[in-house]
C-alpha cells in the first residue's frame, strides 16, 4: 500500500522520490499545495476505489496518516473517517 501511495505521490511532490517517507509531512516535505492534494485525493480514489471523505482530507498531515485512511476505507468502506 505505501509504495503505490507513493508512486502517486511522486507525481505531485516537489521532492526526489527518496525524500518521500512514511512519516513526510504532504505540505512541509514534499512541498504538495492544495490544488496537488486534491488531484492526488482523485487519484487515490481512482486508483483505490474508494471516496475520500472532504472533511477527512484536513486530517492528512503524513503519508502515514494517509496510507492508514486508505486501508480502513478499504477494509471498510461505509467507514466515515477521522472526523465522523
Amino acid at each position: 500500500m505505501f509504495e503505490q501511495v507513493k508512486e502517486i505521490l511522486r507525481e505531485y511532490a516537489c521532492v526526489e522520490e527518496g525524500l518521500i517517507r512514511a512519516d513526510s509531512h504532504l505540505q512541509k516535505d514534499l512541498l504538495l499545495n492544495s490544488l496537488d492534494v486534491v488531484n492526488v485525493i482523485v487519484e487515490f480514489e481512482e486508483v483505490f476505489g474508494i471516496e475520500v471523505d472532504e472533511a477527512d482530507i484536513h486530517s492528512f498531515a503524513t503519508v502515514s496518516d494517509v496510507v492508514l485512511y486508505i486501508e480502513l476505507k478499504i477494509q471498510n468502506p461505509s467507514w466515515r473517517g477521522v472526523n465522523a
